[in-house]
């Protein structure tokens, strides 16, 4: 293996307009989206190809950021329906052994001493293989689902994801790692000077402590965040140990790592000790020109349709883009929802037109050709870089999943700049190897 090998994650969208469900491969009629048979089946495929670990999205809404109506989003499963990825954790342990298991919860609206008990039991269950996708949820629609006029202001957010993290950091150190000491002889399950109240007071949170179920194996669950925003980055930088970044060029991807690492060293924290991810999406073919061919096409319905790229924007922003003439010029606009996505979304081009054509999610355009073409581009990208690895995204569909991990990580592996085993028991330990 080089000298410095990188990381491999996936990044699934939780919808099931993603895994093209009226198109060849997409799954048949569309009702299979309930059932976690091809989720088990991609992490089954992750496992094989030695990722680090597969993170689940989510949301809590369903949209109506484009034309002021759901109907775009529930016509397209852009979106909605989704379900709650949590459930689907235990059944992705059961069927794997050493892969990372990452579902997403909002700090605008869990509970904390319900999140850390949950996946404190989940870590448990799983023998050290869970994490925990922060988001601050973005969408007005989600905050008055949980009973609210407006959604909380972006910064507030974040000083409330800040809280939340450091309350349930503390909950899941209550107990010792030795607290259990099952003494049949002295009749004693639980040793009760190990297990203690945390007493948390802050601004937004109070709990009492301790938690009722043990300690995590990896002591703290492997935390993530995908925040682009400053304040996002500052949030990462304090508590993360991974993170995601869906930039699509070497200069974003530099300059993101060399930022991150910068916030790091502020919170007095070693940079290699927070990995940092960026989102890839490879168009692969049998030929280069066979895969050039498909971007192409992709790239045409990208033109010939922009708004399904503006109605997945608005969701993210909660602006309603079908109220601006496409090719007009745009002018500044501001947003409580995803700062970061919005910047990189409006500097794309002058019109909303250009702006949908030209937006990438992710590195594309370098990574399209055979899988042997993918994984040298992947592995170039990363030396020039210097960052921790990639995570594969796309649509959700058994090809897809195949071409990447049947095709791309075994040229990867031929190349030795990734795992070709797993190193440790647990997810942490895994994550933080190299």
């Amino acid at each position: 293996m080089a000298a410095k090998p990188f990381h491999l994650g996936w990044f699934m969208n939780n919808t099931y307009g993603v895994h093209g469900w009226n198109q060849t491969w997409g799954g048949g009629d569309g009702q299979d989206w309930t059932q976690p048979d091809l989720h088990i089946e991609m992490a089954k495929a992750f496992e094989r190809a030695c990722f680090d670990f597969f993170l689940m999205e989510d949301s809590l809404f369903v949209p109506d950021n484009y034309g002021a109506s759901t109907d775009f989003y529930l016509r397209r499963a852009l979106r909605a329906p989704k379900n709650d990825p949590l459930p689907l954790v235990p059944l992705i342990a059961q069927a794997t052994t050493h892969l990372g298991i990452v579902p997403t919860i909002s700090t605008s609206f869990y509970p904390p001493f319900l999140l850390a008990r949950l996946i404190a039991t989940l870590d448990l269950m799983s023998k050290g293989r869970v994490g925990c996708n922060f988001v601050t949820s973005t969408a007005e629609r989600a905050a008055q689902n949980f009973g609210l006029d407006a959604h909380i202001e972006h910064d507030l957010r974040y000083e409330m994801a800040n809280e939340f993290v450091d309350l349930v950091s503390r909950l899941w150190s209550s107990w010792d790692a030795d607290a259990i000491v099952a003494d049949r002889a002295a009749g004693t399950f639980a040793d009760p000077a190990r297990v203690r109240a945390i007493d948390f007071k802050g601004r937004f949170f109070t709990s009492r402590g301790p938690l009722n179920t043990a300690r995590p194996p990896q002591g703290r669950p492997v935390l993530v965040q995908a925040g682009g925003s400053p304040q996002g980055r500052n949030f990462a930088a304090k508590h993360m140990d991974s993170v995601i970044a869906a930039v699509s060029t070497v200069p974003e991807m530099k300059a993101f790592r060399a930022d991150l690492r910068r916030r790091l060293v502020v919170e007095g924290r070693d940079p290699e000790s927070c990995k940092l991810f960026f989102v890839v999406v490879p168009t692969l073919g049998e030929t280069n020109a066979e895969a050039q061919e498909r971007f192409r096409r992709r790239q045409a319905g990208r033109e010939a349709a922009p708004e399904m790229t503006l109605a997945q924007m608005g969701s993210l922003t909660d602006i309603d883009f079908s109220t601006f003439d496409l090719d007009a010029p745009l002018g500044e606009l501001t947003t409580n929802g995803q700062q970061g996505t919005l910047k990189r979304f409006l500097a794309q081009g002058a019109t909303l037109r250009e702006i949908a054509a030209n937006y990438r999610y992710g590195l594309e355009d370098p990574v399209v050709g055979t899988a042997e073409h993918v994984a040298g581009a992947m592995a170039e990208v990363m030396q020039e870089v210097g960052g921790d690895g990639f995570m594969f995204s796309g649509p959700v569909t058994r090809r897809h999943i195949a071409e990447i991990t049947d095709g791309v990580v075994p040229e990867l592996q031929r190349l030795g700049v990734v795992r070709t085993a797993y190193e440790h028991r647990h997810f942490r330990d895994n994550l933080l190897a190299f």
